[in-house]
C-alpha cells in the first residue's frame, strides 16, 4: 500500500539536473545527469503517487504500464521487483524513459491540481538501476517450436516483436538494411537524448536469447518478398514511416538544403566513429530548420553541438499556450508550449510562419543556398494558410533542414513484392490483429500506424508478436498491451472506467 499522505508531504516535482549548457554543447553525451546518487529524491517522487482507485496514467500509456505498482516498489527501493513489473509490459523501459513524451504524466490524477508525478524519470531510473545491478538477464525459451519468423526492420516495433516471438520459442531473424541494428534509435536519435549503449546492450541480451540479427540486408533488393515467403513461416513488417515529407518551394534543389533525417544520420555516424565523406555540417553556418516537431528539435541540438553560428526553427503553427486549452481537459494529453533541452541551448524559434523560397545570392558559391524567404501566415481549421501581407522577410541560411514529418513506407519495392495493400497515407493496411491482406504477413509500428510515438511502436510490436504466435501455433500466451489498438486516448479512458 502506498503512503496515503505522500502527495501531501512532497508537493514539489523533482527532476535530475541537466548538465550546464556551456558544457553539454561541447559533446554528444546525454543531457541529464544520472540520479542514482540522489536516491532520496527518486523515492520522494515515487511516494507522491496517490495509488488512485482509477489510475488514469494507465489509459495515458499505450503500453498499459503498471505505473502505481512500480512507483510503490521504487518507494521501497525494491529494484528487482520494480524492474519485474516494468518488464511485464515494456521490453525496453530505458528507451521509453528517455524518449517518450510521457502522456502518462498528462493523465496523472495528481496533475489535476499539483505537478504530476515524474513517471518518466522513475521509469528510466528503475531500468538504469536494474542494468547497474545485473538484474537484466537473457530470458532463454525452454522450448523451440520449429517455426521461423522474419522481422523486417530493427526499430522499437521490430525489436519488441522479435524479442517476444523469440521468447515464445520461434526462430526469429531481424533483417536490417543499415550496418547497425536499432533503426532510428541508432541513426535518427542523437546521442545527447540517448547514448547508443542503451541499444547495444539490449541487442546483446536478445542475441543471448536466440534472436538472429542480419544487418546490411536491404529487403526488397538483396532478398525479395517472394524469397521471404519461401524461407519463413511468417513475416513482420516493421519498416517504419521513412518517406520524408517535402517542402515544394522554389530553390529546393539548391546545395545546402537537406532532409532532416539525412543530416541526423550523418551526424550519428560521425559520433559513432564512422568516416562520412562530404558530411552536411552546421559548423560556422546560419542554420534554418523547417518544422517545429521533435525531429526539428533534434536538428536544433545537433547544429548547436556542431558549432552553428545561428540556429532558427520555423514552425507553421502558432505558439501554443502555456496551459491546457478548454477543449483539452485532464486527462487528455494537452497541446501546450514546451521547451526542449535543445531549445534551452540558444537559438530562435519562429511561429506562425511559412517558407516561400530557398534563395541563393551567389555569395556562398554557385547554386548554394544563402537565405530563406518566409512569411507570417494565418492557419485555418482545414490546415490551409493565408499569408499576412507585408510580413515577408529573408533570413540568412547556409544550411536548411526540412523536418516536417514522414509520409509512410516507400512505394514499390518490398510492399509490391509481397502484395500488401498500402493506403493513401502510405500506411500498410492491416486488421485489428495486425495481419495484412497477405496471409502470414503482419505489420507493426509506424509502417502500419503512421508516424507516432516510441511507446506505440513497442506496444504494437508486442501485440503483433502475440498475433503472429497465435497464427503459427493456434494460440498464444504472450501478453497484449490493453491499449495497443488504434483507439484514441478518450476511448481507452472510457473503457477503463466502465
Amino acid at each position: 500500500m502506498a503512503d496515503p499522505r505522500g502527495f501531501l508531504t512532497y508537493r514539489e516535482r523533482e527532476l535530475p539536473a541537466r548538465r550546464p549548457v556551456p558544457v553539454r554543447i561541447l559533446d554528444f553525451r546525454e543531457v541529464y545527469e544520472r540520479r542514482q546518487e540522489d536516491a532520496p529524491a527518486l523515492t520522494r517522487q515515487a511516494t507522491r503517487c496517490m495509488d488512485c482507485g482509477v489510475p488514469f496514467c494507465h489509459a495515458g500509456c499505450p503500453l498499459g504500464n503498471l505505473i502505481p505498482e512500480w512507483n510503490e516498489l521504487t518507494r521501497r527501493e525494491d529494484w528487482e521487483a520494480a524492474i519485474g513489473r516494468l518488464h511485464a509490459t515494456n521490453n525496453f523501459p530505458e528507451w521509453t524513459g528517455r524518449l517518450c513524451p510521457a502522456p502518462c504524466e498528462s493523465a496523472c490524477v495528481l496533475g489535476i491540481n499539483q505537478p504530476p508525478v515524474t513517471i518518466k524519470n522513475i521509469e528510466q531510473s528503475i531500468a538504469d538501476n536494474a542494468w547497474d545491478q545485473g538484474l537484466v538477464t537473457p530470458q532463454v525459451p525452454d522450448r523451440q517450436t520449429g517455426r521461423t519468423v522474419a522481422v523486417i526492420g530493427s526499430g522499437p516495433a521490430g525489436l519488441a516483436a522479435a524479442q517476444q516471438l523469440t521468447r515464445a520459442g520461434h526462430t526469429v531473424a531481424v533483417l536490417e538494411r543499415d550496418d547497425r541494428i536499432g533503426g532510428l534509435l541508432t541513426y535518427g536519435i542523437p546521442d545527447f537524448k540517448m547514448e547508443k549503449v542503451q541499444v547495444e546492450r539490449r541487442v546483446a541480451q536478445m542475441e543471448a536469447e536466440g534472436t538472429i540479427f542480419r544487418p546490411g540486408v536491404d529487403v526488397g533488393t538483396d532478398v525479395t518478398g517472394e524469397q521471404l515467403r519461401e524461407r519463413y513461416d511468417a513475416v513482420v513488417l516493421a519498416l517504419g514511416s521513412t518517406v520524408p515529407r517535402e517542402v515544394p518551394v522554389p530553390g529546393r534543389d539548391l546545395d545546402g538544403v537537406h532532409v532532416a533525417m539525412d543530416y541526423l544520420v550523418q551526424s550519428n555516424r560521425v559520433v559513432a566513429g564512422d568516416d562520412v565523406p562530404d558530411q552536411a555540417t552546421a559548423a560556422g553556418k546560419d542554420v534554418v530548420i523547417i518544422g517545429g516537431g521533435d525531429t526539428g528539435s533534434d536538428c536544433f541540438g545537433t547544429a548547436r553541438r556542431q558549432g552553428a553560428r545561428s540556429v532558427t526553427q520555423i514552425d507553421i503553427n502558432v505558439r501554443r499556450g502555456d496551459e491546457r486549452a478548454p477543449g483539452e481537459p485532464w486527462p487528455m494529453d494537452p497541446r501546450v508550449f514546451t521547451v526542449s533541452t535543445s531549445h534551452e541551448e540558444g537559438g530562435e524559434r519562429v511561429f506562425g510562419s511559412a517558407t516561400l523560397e530557398f534563395v541563393s545570392d551567389g555569395s556562398a558559391g554557385p547554386g548554394k543556398v544563402t537565405h530563406v524567404r518566409m512569411v507570417e501566415v494565418v492557419r485555418h481549421a482545414d490546415r490551409s494558410t493565408t499569408p499576412v501581407e507585408g510580413t515577408e522577410r529573408l533570413i540568412p541560411a547556409q544550411l536548411v533542414l526540412i523536418a516536417i514529418g514522414f509520409e509512410g513506407v516507400p512505394r514499390g519495392g518490398l510492399a509490391d513484392q509481397l502484395g500488401v495493400a498500402v493506403d493513401e497515407r502510405g500506411r500498410v493496411v492491416h486488421d485489428e490483429m495486425f495481419a495484412t491482406s497477405v496471409p502470414g504477413v503482419f505489420v507493426a509500428g509506424d509502417a502500419g500506424r503512421g508516424q507516432s510515438l516510441i511507446v506505440w511502436a513497442i506496444a504494437e510490436g508486442r501485440s503483433c508478436a502475440a498475433a503472429v504466435d497465435r497464427y503459427l501455433d493456434g494460440g498464444s500466451e504472450l501478453p497484449v498491451p490493453v491499449t495497443a489498438s488504434s483507439a484514441p486516448l478518450g476511448a481507452g479512458i472510457a473503457s477503463l472506467g466502465a
